[in-house]
């Protein structure tokens, strides 16, 4: 269990850097004022519009780093922070939330396949490492006589659902990074924003990103460690 724990704290470690260097990036290109003085809202709003999509709104939700689009309610959801302020920050998650709703609209085949992996992750991921904690304490090795017990079939089901989140997380990235392309694109395009607001928007969506990377790798990480402890360990 030692190797465990060490893999659980270098995910963290790596985790918990690249999401500080975000709030940094955040933070600093909160200062960068946008030149045309349009509020994260606007953006939203008028990136939606140059799109052909009129039937999502876009709505202010409490927190920091909240942003989200909900495909069910045709909703974007900008934080408070974003949703008022008018600086490239702001101008890059809004544009990047516009971004999923423009997938939406265009069925975008990852965004649609990770939609229909949600209500399956949300119950797998649940149950996951209880039935690998579980089937280990149970025992995962062969007898005697080359047959296993129960513990190897509920631990071997855990890895089958750990492996249903490790699949949804690497859909997650090119569905994050689209997004984040498609809004760039249209903030140049469009003269949204100068030369310098889009290298603060460019660098805090990169950021961003990484966030979902470190995500991917890590659960990754995870299901091969599980991995070779039970299917490594049969006989």
């Amino acid at each position: 269990m030692i190797g465990f724990y060490i893999l659980i704290g270098a995910i963290s470690l790596i985790s918990w850097l690249v999401s500080n260097q975000l709030k940094k990036k955040f933070k600093k290109y909160s200062q960068v004022q946008l030149r045309n003085g349009m509020s994260g809202a606007e953006i939203a709003t008028k990136m939606l519009a140059d799109n052909g999509i009129f039937d999502v709104k876009v709505i202010s939700t409490p927190g920091r780093l909240t942003d989200h689009y909900n495909p069910k309610d045709k909703t974007v959801n900008l934080s408070e922070a974003v949703y008022n302020q008018r600086n490239a920050a702001a101008a890059a998650v809004a544009a990047h939330e516009v971004g999923h709703a423009v997938q939406h609209a265009t069925a975008y085949s990852y965004l649609t396949m990770r939609s229909k992996l949600v209500p399956v992750v949300s119950i797998t991921s649940k149950f996951s490492q209880w039935l690998v904690f579980g089937g280990i304490i149970l025992g995962v090795a062969s007898d005697a006589t080359g047959e296993y017990g129960i513990g190897f079939y509920i631990a071997v089901a855990g890895l089958a659902f750990m492996a249903m989140a490790t699949i949804f997380s690497f859909i997650t990235l090119p569905v994050e990074y689209d997004a984040s392309n498609r809004a760039l694109a249209w903030l140049k395009n469009k003269n949204m924003v100068s030369q310098e607001e889009l290298a603060g928007s460019t660098d805090a969506l990169k950021w961003a990103a990484r966030t979902y990377l470190v995500a991917a790798l890590g659960s990754l990480a995870m299901l091969l460690y599980w991995g070779l402890q039970i299917l490594g360990g049969r006989d």
